[in-house]
């Protein structure tokens, strides 16, 4: 009997062994996992799936990190594997990705580290330096943090990787920018053709210029090329062209816009008067790409300073000039004339500009070409995704107007940022302590937009839950309250649309409310999201505004105060505000020659073109559509829009953008990162009695546990005592 007992015993120990060895074996089989986060932040996104499961070539991934980095960074390595693994299971057999330990120079001596090293540097890849604890003192020391994609004979790299809350967006960005610069490159027909324009003239001035070695240029120039060459499949052609001894050059430089240098005698003579240009052309059929390669700086008290690209950015700058010129990024257009700021800044060299959009431009042309686009000398690309129209200072003629409300009726999608105020000149400006004026202006938007069932109102929104300044202690310290930029909290933003559901909160600049007529874009079709809206605490100013935060007080009357809506998205198939209207006629040009041209006696030309017919050259019902519409032009300035576009108000943007191209999983995949995530608010009374809770709560728990207890006990105590007195009696 007791060997059958033991004979039992070691069956179900075997039996327990067996179950755990398949227990494991199936965890290493059939491995799965779940994220359980709101956002689905550690879990890959569809757009990530889709870009690696469609590679059509080897798509190889060298990581090159430093081992044994002390946090937070070896936490990043960690993502940085799992994350690539992620990509590894729904990539096509094209994707792979490998791990190299790299040691910083004169750190490590194991060979295989130094040839990791060299392979490292030679994708440019260079040495981060972090900051570290040891021994209770803060060092410093160098460590490799990037990688480099090669798909086809293409590198791109991520130089630096010192966080993980983007980390998938860049991936997944970069990957398909490189697959499809591959089927772009393979699909051209003919060569791009890279002109250098370095007149030899220049090299008697380029010493006192503070520039060296002018002359190895071109040679240096061709080198880059060829060896650009040999990554895109032979697709460039390399051509120097000096205007200094060749004459048909001149057509060029009338052609493209090249930096020209004119110069007197210098010296008492020793450098005879001429001229020279200098600039770089990327070409292919009828589209072209200017790359300037000398900058002009103009320094006070220093004076006037030159300073010539460096060969190593050279590449760099070819790389994104030919993206650009073969359209790997699709174009965004902005509309450059009507006194809209000017895209990639303005004003003079060494100036900062107030009204700059370099922040915006670095950003969108990450993914987007951008395109300026003058509606009063060309008419708008049939094939354009999206048109931004930014802050005009000048009235839109009814020409420019229809070629806007042409456009939407192609189907492309609208971004308008009109201010419905416009700053005031001249005494006027000068008053009030030197507040800015704001005076109600008209850009012609107002007409297409009441069409479409929206009011621009010419007053502005302030809202006392606004951004605060920092006063400096010379003006007594503390915060002054912006009213003039109100903060959209999280309750206030709508996230019916899945791109808005990672903005938790946004700062708008001098915004003006505007309204809808529901019953008109029902009648249309028309779909409307109020993306954002003020706080109950908002109200506005009209007519004649000062901006001055000294004067500017929250009124006395609630009456006064609501809700504002400030943006909107509207959808669906527009119809055109010219139908049943003429056909607007294009302003003459007020060039002499032109003028003369028409006033030539064309009678019989009129009479046989006044017998041509055109079919479908207007469209009164438009393709589906989206406009957004938010009344400030400050949204895309720089002093709204970080360079980075890390901040709560850059997401917005880019997402905005994403989804008016139609690029609505990047933009998801963008609300990923985990930046700024607030508390909900709730009301005094609520707080009240949170905290009331959490003080008195304990210890009363803790009684009606004692209670409870004692309860318990005197109940036992009785039981027994019953138990007793029936066995007594």
């Amino acid at each position: 009997m007791s060997k059958r007992r033991t004979a039992g015993r070691y069956a179900k120990f075997l039996l327990y062994i067996l179950a755990v060895v398949l227990i494991n074996i199936a965890g290493i089989t059939l491995f799965f996992r779940v994220d359980l986060t709101k956002d689905k932040r550690y879990c890959l996104s569809d757009a990530s799936r889709q870009v690696v499961s469609t590679l059509s070539e080897p798509l190889t991934i060298h990581v090159f990190f430093t081992k044994n980095l002390p946090a937070p960074h070896n936490q990043t390595e960690r993502y940085l594997k799992d994350l690539l693994e992620a990509y590894a299971a729904s990539a096509n057999r094209f994707f792979n990705f490998r791990f190299f330990d790299v040691n910083p120079e004169g750190e490590g001596v194991d060979p295989s580290s130094r040839q990791n090293r060299k392979m490292a540097e030679a994708y440019g890849i260079r040495p981060l330096q972090i900051q570290t604890v040891e021994q209770d003192e803060i060092k410093f020391k160098k460590a490799y943090m990037g990688l480099v994609l090669i798909h086809g004979d293409i590198v791109e790299r991520i130089g630096a990787i010192t966080a993980t809350d983007d980390l998938e967006y860049r991936l997944t960005t970069a990957i398909q920018k490189l697959n499809n610069k591959v089927s772009a490159l393979l699909n051209l027909k003919g060569k791009i053709r890279v002109t250098l324009i370095l007149s030899s003239s220049l090299e008697s001035v380029a010493p006192h210029m503070g520039i060296k070695a002018l002359s190895d240029y071109p040679e240096s120039i061709a080198r880059i090329v060829d060896r650009l060459n040999a990554k895109l499949y032979g697709k460039l052609e390399y051509l120097h062209v000096d205007p200094s001894k060749d004459a048909k050059a001149e057509a060029l430089l009338s052609k493209y816009n090249v930096l020209q240098l004119k110069w007197p005698a210098l010296f008492n003579g020793k450098i005879k008067a001429g001229k020279g240009a200098i600039g770089m052309v990327l070409s292919h059929g009828d589209q072209k790409v200017e790359l300037p390669l000398l900058s002009v700086f103009r320094i006070p008290v220093i004076g006037t300073r030159y300073e010539l690209a460096d060969l190593n950015r050279v590449e760099e700058m070819l790389n994104t000039g030919i993206e650009r010129l073969i359209h790997i990024n699709a174009d965004l257009g902005y509309m450059a004339d009507h006194g809209t700021p000017a895209p990639f800044g303005s004003g003079m060299p060494g100036q900062r500009d107030r009204n700059a959009l370099a922040n915006f431009s670095r950003l969108a042309s990450q993914g987007y070409a951008i395109k300026p686009i003058r509606v009063l000398e060309e008419p708008i690309p049939a094939n354009l995704g999206c048109l931004i129209i930014a802050g005009p200072t000048e009235p839109l003629s009814d020409y420019a107007l229809f070629q806007i409300d042409q456009a939407l009726m192609r189907g492309t999608n609208l971004m308008l940022l009109p201010d419905a105020l416009k700053e005031a000149t001249g005494p006027q400006a000068m008053m009030f302590g030197g507040g800015q004026v704001l005076q109600p202006f008209d850009s012609g938007l107002e007409k297409l937009l009441s069409h479409w069932g929206v009011t621009l109102k010419k007053s502005l929104v302030l809202d006392e839950h606004c951004f605060k300044q920092s006063l400096p202690r010379e003006q007594g310290g503390g915060e002054q309250p912006l009213y003039f930029a109100p903060i959209i909290k999280d309750q206030n933003i709508d996230k019916t649309l899945d791109f808005m559901k990672s903005i938790k909160a946004i700062v708008a600049v001098k915004v003006s409310p505007l309204s809808v007529d529901e019953k008109k874009l029902k009648e249309n079709g028309i779909r409307v999201y109020p993306l954002l809206s003020s706080s109950k605490d908002a109200w506005e100013l009209q007519d004649r505004i000062v901006l001055n935060p000294m004067f500017l007080r929250p009124p006395a009357s609630k009456d006064r105060k609501g809700k504002k809506t400030l943006a909107l998205l509207l959808e669906g198939r527009f119809s055109s505000y010219f139908a049943g209207k003429p056909i607007p006629e294009k302003p003459e040009a007020p060039d002499k020659a032109r003028e003369k041209e028409k006033r030539k006696d064309t009678s019989q030309q009129d009479s046989d073109v006044s017998r041509i017919q055109a079919e479908k050259a207007f469209l009164s019902k438009g393709k589906p559509a989206r406009i957004f519409i938010m009344a400030s032009s400050e949204m895309l300035k720089d002093n709204v829009l970080d360079p980075e576009g890390k901040t709560e108000n850059a997401v917005f943007i880019m997402n905005l953008l994403d989804y008016l191209n139609d690029r609505e999983a990047i933009a998801v995949l963008r609300g990923k990162k985990a930046r700024f995530n607030p508390l909900r608010e709730i009301s005094g009374f609520t707080k009240t009695m949170v905290k009331s809770l959490m003080v008195i709560g304990p210890p009363v728990m803790v009684v009606l546990f004692g209670l409870g207890v004692w309860a318990a006990r005197a109940r036992r105590k009785k039981r027994i005592q019953e138990i007793y007195m029936k066995q007594a009696g």
